[in-house]
């Protein structure tokens, strides 16, 4: 099935663009960094081994080893040649087998922020990739990340969303704050939702509570 085929029947009416959280009906909002200071700004600080494990943790919960997966990578206002550069950054340093990177798309789709974009001057490059969770360094790529304010390298300042075609969810590390997960159903990551409780952003938690204790609405 196409990309796009498969967002409208999954996620009906729903923008793949952030907060995913509250774009759609069914979702978590998970805490990925607790207490930090200024002094935790250094490689393998225990702020961002606090932040790698709870990334790390959430995605193994949702993802088996052989799931099918579209991995996406929206880049935005870049030119053709940065372009290029987020393409060789982003899949060729975390895909383990590079003829994984044939499957590879790409289009351009009209900025994803059209409210900052008044002008209509800016674009999003997507990157499309429909490859197995074992195909590329998940661990690798969700501490680059989390590192993208950190100041710390390797970092990625581009959103990357994993979308697990078989469970049917959407995860997006968003940075070392936190992370978004969504699906089609609340019985798909119940166990999520009860295994990681502590984890939920309390701003937050009376809305999570809503979807997984007090019954749930179609978004349709």
């Amino acid at each position: 099935m196409h990309f796009n085929d498969y967002m409208r029947e999954t996620f009906p009416n729903f923008t793949l663009r952030p907060p995913l959280f509250y774009r759609w009906k069914v979702g978590i909002r998970f805490e990925l960094g607790v207490n930090y200071t200024i002094e935790d700004a250094y490689e393998n600080s225990r702020y961002l081994q606090g932040v790698y494990r709870r990334a790390i943790t959430l995605f193994k919960a949702l993802h088996e080893k052989n799931d099918d997966l579209y991995i996406i990578v929206d880049a935005d206002r870049y030119s053709r040649r940065q372009m290029l550069g987020c393409k060789l950054k982003v899949f060729s340093r975390y895909v383990k087998e590079k003829s994984v990177l044939y499957r590879l798309n790409h289009k351009t789709i009209p900025y994803i922020f059209p409210e900052d974009d008044e002008e209509g001057t800016y674009k999003t490059h997507r990157f499309i990739l429909k490859c197995k969770t074992s195909d590329f360094k998940y661990i690798s790529l969700l501490k680059a990340i989390c590192n993208q304010n950190m100041g710390i390298r390797p970092s990625i300042f581009h959103r990357v969303y994993f979308i697990n075609i078989n469970r049917k969810t959407i995860l997006h590390v968003y940075d070392d704050r936190g992370c978004d997960i969504i699906a089609a159903s609340p019985e798909t990551i119940r166990e999520v939702y009860n295994k990681y409780n502590d984890w939920l952003l309390d701003y937050d938690r009376a809305q999570i509570d809503r979807v997984f204790k007090n019954g749930y609405e179609n978004p349709d």
